[in-house]
């Protein structure tokens, strides 16, 4: 989906709805991506996902990422059914503007980040913006990310 379908979609099911937007990367998805959907999915009604560009990921994590594309990490997530939308999230994301902007346009009643997001207390000054609220659904647990796993094959 492009934000616009994402758009297009609420408008026709987000009635008397809670809606909760979490945004990442997921690539190589592991365990502790889908326990962080599962706990966003917890706090509202629909769960609407924002998926880093596969330009955003090389500028994040290095010119050897993402393993997998951004279509491949769509359809991933897609498979879960921990999402009711999923989307690549605009290639210009890295200003609070860009944050901003798909907050206006989605108006989530929740932003879902775990607690090793960056940037929390600009995120959460933009949501308060919008009547929203930032939660921190899930601790890091150090133990598993996606560097790791390709540290260790």
């Amino acid at each position: 989906m492009t934000v616009a379908e994402v758009l297009q979609w609420l408008e026709k099911n987000r009635e008397e709805k809670t809606v909760v937007l979490a945004t990442g990367v997921f690539d190589l998805l592991h365990e502790e991506h889908k326990r962080f959907l599962q706990k966003a999915g917890e706090i509202g009604d629909i769960l609407v996902v924002g998926v880093e560009s596969d330009l955003r990921v090389k500028q994040l994590k290095g010119e050897n990422r993402p393993i997998w594309n951004q279509d491949k990490r769509v359809s991933e997530l897609e498979k879960t059914n921990l999402a009711d939308a999923v989307f690549v999230l605009p290639e210009q994301f890295s200003k609070s503007e860009d944050h901003e902007k798909l907050i206006a346009q989605i108006k989530p009643n929740f932003l879902a980040i775990s607690s090793h997001t960056p940037h929390q207390e600009e995120k959460q000054a933009i949501i308060q913006k919008y009547d929203g609220k930032l939660v921190v659904v899930l601790a890091q647990n150090p133990a598993v990310s996606t560097t790791i796993k390709l540290q260790q094959s």
